[in-house]
């Protein structure tokens, strides 16, 4: 059977929500709810492994869950100290033996070790993002924008490392910088140009790889704007950045999440307070070609399943499902309610 797990804010949606996934048609069918865990607002699933950031402070955890193969019901591992406060983004080194976690709150990021069984380890490394924030409004905002998150201190916002495992990049949200690191047995340390900063106050959010250029694209928070950069050995030079809101937008939204397609030809930008999800062709340079409504409030983030699209829409307390057709999210007309939805995993087999 195939499954799916939401992390939703506590209390409005309990901990973990199971489902049966529905491959045909993109549905997700309740299964158990999984309590015990405080805001699980990023998973990652490796194998039979199920991985969640509790974003709590002042002292985050990692929950290392196993997952039963029949009934897709959870079962707690091991509860590991996230390396900060506020954890909220989790990804996997290629070669499977360490976990990255990216801490909001403490602006940290930290290295956990994977044991043989899928437990996690104590941290082997944990680095503190340290210097000057940017300013708390974004020199490139819409006319009107009142944004102003974010900018109090450092905050870590994403890790991942690329394709090759050799380095490991993390955006910095109140600093304005894109870091840099090297990789190797459990520890990093900085690149020879150890980070790059975005546009005063755009506060850079996620990332995402090109399936097989060199490239990296970044999507900021504060401007909701999406940049395209080149990478070659650890080194980053911007491209060209374009807005993720329509033309002549004026008012506040905030830049949540961005995907890639599998065969790296579109990019997925979620808006926030636009409740919308900006749709760009990515492969003769950045272009925005459509916004599709998210049917809901406040998408946190968006998860990209086979020929599906699922819009986590936070405050309305809903899933909305899309199918892609020709690149164009194309609503199906399903809501899965769900508590305060901010991340899905899938365990397809």
């Amino acid at each position: 059977m195939n499954f799916a797990y939401a992390g939703c804010y506590t209390p409005n949606g309990g901990g973990i929500q199971g489902f049966a996934v529905d491959r045909r048609t993109g549905v997700l069918t309740p299964l158990a709810l999984t309590t015990g865990i405080a805001d699980p607002t990023w998973l990652l699933i490796v194998g039979e492994m199920l991985y969640a950031a509790s974003e709590v402070t002042p002292a985050g955890t990692v929950d290392a869950y196993r997952i039963d193969p029949a009934t897709g019901a959870l079962s707690l591992i091991n509860r590991v100290d996230a390396g900060g406060g506020k954890p909220v983004h989790l990804s996997l080194h290629p070669a499977g033996r360490h976990l990255f976690v990216a801490n909001y709150e403490s602006g940290t990021i930290a290295v956990l070790p994977i044991g043989a069984d899928g437990s996690l380890g104590p941290a082997t490394d944990i680095k503190t993002d340290r210097g000057a924030v940017g300013p708390a409004r974004p020199a490139d905002a819409p006319p009107g924008s009142f944004v102003d998150s974010g900018h109090d201190g450092p905050h870590a916002h994403y890790i991942e490392s690329d394709p090759s495992g050799r380095f490991v990049l993390h955006t910095d949200l109140g600093q304005d910088r894109i870091y840099v690191w090297q990789f190797e047995a459990g520890t990093l340390t900085p690149a020879a140009t150890p980070w790059i900063a975005t546009t005063p106050g755009s506060g850079p959010r996620h990332l995402a790889w090109h399936p097989e250029a060199p490239r990296i694209f970044a999507l900021t928070e504060e401007s909701s704007t999406l940049s395209a950069y080149d990478f070659d050995e650890g080194r980053l030079t911007l491209a060209e950045t374009v807005s993720a809101l329509p033309s002549g937008f004026a008012g506040t939204s905030y830049g949540s999440d961005l995907k890639l397609s599998s065969d790296g030809r579109f990019a997925y930008a979620a808006n926030r307070l636009h409740d919308s999800i900006a749709t760009f062709t990515i492969e003769d340079g950045l272009r925005l070609i459509d916004h599709t409504p998210t049917w809901g409030s406040y998408p946190r983030t968006l998860v990209i399943q086979g020929e599906f699209l699922y819009a986590m829409n936070q405050r309305s307390d809903a899933i909305t499902v899309f199918r892609l057709e020709d690149g164009i999210p194309r609503f199906t007309g399903q809501y899965i309610p769900t508590g305060s939805p901010a991340h899905l995993a899938f365990s397809v087999r």
